[in-house]
């Protein structure tokens, strides 16, 4: 790597002004280029490389265990029984050790022909470096013929020459022992337990039948996560254990897994498949020896093209007429699938290997899996006609969708109005403009006549508006009130574009009683449905208006609950004072409506909010999505069970 010095004379350019990095240099010096960064996730990658090097050789055969040791937060050690690191001169340095060649020299190793690996994970020769160079302290034991060899480096830089220092009864193995180097991850830098285990139970799934040995002080696993202090990992039947975990607790379609395993000289192809009854629970997760290709690739791009043609295939021979006109986005919207390859000579798009790139991975991946997936269907007639149906249902879900939406930019074309019922602020601003959205016209009128005209915006609804967790696509293209709410937001609800967004608070504003409980309940499902990214986005909140006034003299206190109300008259009007029950928001004078609930100065909000989308939230977010389909949803036996287990819980009920 070479880089211009600064000169004092900027026309005075020449050889003196170039400087040449020579070893790790430029490594340590733009380490985002090799490992994406110098972030948490970029430190974590660190492992993955030294991991993938272990990995390499179970997937080779010389190998069957791994052992991996959290020590601390700051340091790790990786073991394998592979053959170990070579550790004899090399031929083109015979001063150094092969060992010290691959540690400190870019695209050294073993794996840039196929005489030493037939697949690998590595990347040729970088990985092993890399990580050296971007690490305080690195340790390197190799057993050859039941002797251990040690070299230490501090930041790529050997401190010692390579030695024998000790006997074993084990006959081979390597086994790497790093620090990630503050000075380029921070001070602050900190292992995640529960990432790493995840990552090391994946390689396990990936590997069957090979043992991989986990250890973890306890003092580095958090009160939330569930994760063992020791254990021994390994799974006999693979990705096919592995789909069956992921898709723990999910309502499926069928409980019948698609597996396939092909083998193509020493070159392999596994995939397991199966689908949800919800349509918003969808995955497809793919490997490439081992290594996650979390933004997919080739061999994605591949398996899209098989099962799209043969399901086109088989809904052709149940006489769907149109079967053409299906694609992979209907086909995919229900499915959970895990793809695994192992192939010769990978290339990924970075150093990361977040990507596969191999061209020709897409027709052969196409090509092995197609038949056989369409075997599949033929052979599982009663399974494969539900998924047909399922998928024909997303299919004219989005034709439908896509016809909305034309006649929405010719309804646009014509004329661009909001709802004729909004009482819209003056404000363009819309950072710092509400809209608060009410049940009924008499609710609404109180709300106008209470609002801040500059910022506020009113939008009454008629009544209960429709549940969109048991409705059907139909009806809730053709709900007005839904329609109004959209067009309101200035936002296309299939299309969310946060920018578009006219209030920066979306408050709903109801009774506070059962109805008005219900109503809220009604609206919070239909943005997390439909406009989660409101919700994550933090727009949308909850008015809490009042439900009794408690007053005596010129004393006035306002409280949401009967216990609040007993209280209040207990200790300040010795259970004497008078004490009215608010009906309703449309009963309520607007002067009391702006003091109690819609002042910013004096009103109590609640924000609305999501589990954030991340490895490290767990399955907080599913946790959600089975809570709204069970008191929402289509099935009331659900609902009823919910209600009946839940009941002793209950301490108060304003009925």
């Amino acid at each position: 790597m070479t880089k211009a010095l600064p000169s004092e004379n900027n026309n005075n350019y020449s050889a003196k002004n170039i400087e040449v990095l020579e070893g790790l240099e430029a490594v340590r010096l733009r380490p985002g280029m090799y490992i994406g960064g110098i972030d948490k996730k970029a430190m974590h990658h660190l492992v993955l490389e030294i991991l993938d090097n272990s990995m390499d050789e179970v997937i080779s055969n010389f190998a069957s265990e791994i052992e991996v040791v959290l020590i601390n937060e700051k340091t790790i050690k990786i073991t394998d029984n592979g053959r170990g690191i070579p550790i004899d001169p090399h031929p083109k340095f015979p001063k150094k050790s092969a060992l010290e060649v691959i540690m400190t020299t870019l695209h050294s190793g073993g794996k840039f022909s196929d005489t030493s690996y037939t697949t690998s994970g590595g990347l040729h020769g970088v990985g092993a470096s890399v990580v050296n160079a971007l690490s305080s302290f690195f340790q390197v034991e190799v057993i050859k013929d039941r002797k251990v060899y040690n070299q230490i480096y501090n930041k790529g830089i050997p401190l010692k020459k390579l030695e024998h220092v000790d006997k074993t009864n084990k006959k081979q193995g390597t086994s790497i022992t790093f620090s990630p180097d503050p000075e380029i991850f921070g001070s602050n830098l900190e292992f995640s337990a529960q990432y790493l285990y995840k990552i090391i139970q994946h390689k396990a799934y990936l590997s069957p039948g090979v043992k991989v040995f986990w250890k973890c002080p306890i003092e580095m696993i958090k009160d939330d996560e569930i994760i063992p202090e020791k254990k021994e990992i390994c799974f006999e039947d693979g990705i096919r254990q592995l789909l069956i975990d992921k898709v723990e607790n999910n309502d499926l379609l069928t409980s019948t897994i698609f597996y396939e395993q092909i083998n193509l000289g020493k070159e392999k192809i596994e995939c397991s498949m199966i689908w949800f009854e919800n349509k918003d629970t969808n995955f497809i997760t793919s490997f490439c020896n081992t290594v996650p290709t979390t933004n997919g690739g080739t061999h994605e791009q591949g398996f899209r093209f098989a099962l799209t043609k043969a399901i086109r295939n088989f809904a052709e021979i149940l006489g769907f007429k149109k079967f053409n006109e299906i694609l992979t986005e209907d086909i995919t919207k229900n499915l959970g699938a895990i793809l695994s390859i192992f192939i010769k000579n990978p290339q990924f798009q970075g150093q990361t290997k977040e990507k596969l790139v191999n061209v020709e991975m897409s027709k052969i991946i196409e090509n092995s899996l197609k038949d056989r997936i369409e075997s599949w269907f033929n052979n599982n007639k009663t399974v494969s006609s539900s998924i047909i149906e399922k998928i024909i249902e997303n299919y004219n879900e989005r034709r439908q969708k896509k016809k909305d939406r034309e006649n929405n930019k010719k309804f646009k074309s014509k004329k661009s109005r909001l709802p004729g019922k909004l009482a819209d602020c003056s404000s363009k601003n819309s950072n710092e403009n509400e809209l608060f959205i009410v049940e009924g016209d008499s609710a609404g009128g109180s709300a106008k006549q209470a609002r801040n005209r500059i910022f506020q915006a009113v939008l009454p609804l008629r009544g209960k508006i429709l549940n969109v967790a048991s409705a059907s696509d139909e009806k809730l293209t053709q709900n007005q009130e839904l329609n109004d709410l959209v067009l309101a937001l200035g936002c296309d609800k299939d299309k969310l574009i946060l920018d578009n967004l006219r209030y920066n608070k979306i408050i709903i504003m109801t009774d506070a009683d059962v109805d008005g409980s219900h109503i809220a309940a009604l609206l919070l499902t239909y943005f997390y449905k439909h406009m989660p990214e409101i919700i994550e986005n933090g727009n949308l909140y909850i008015a809490k208006p009042p439900l009794f006034r408690v007053s005596r003299g010129d004393k006035i206190f306002y409280a949401q609950s009967e216990k609040e109300k007993n209280d209040i008259d207990k200790k300040y009007f010795s259970n004497k004072g008078l004490v009215s029950r608010f009906k309703g928001l449309g009963e309520m004078p607007p002067k009391q409506l702006k003091e109690t609930t819609m002042d910013p100065t004096s009103r109590t909000l609640i924000k609305v909010s999501l589990p954030k989308k991340n490895i490290f939230e767990g399955d907080d977010r599913r946790n959600v999505e089975n809570l709204v389909n069970i008191l929402m949803g289509k099935k009331p036996e659900l609902r009823y069970k919910y209600i009946t287990d839940n009941a002793h819980l209950i301490k108060e009920l304003d009925i």
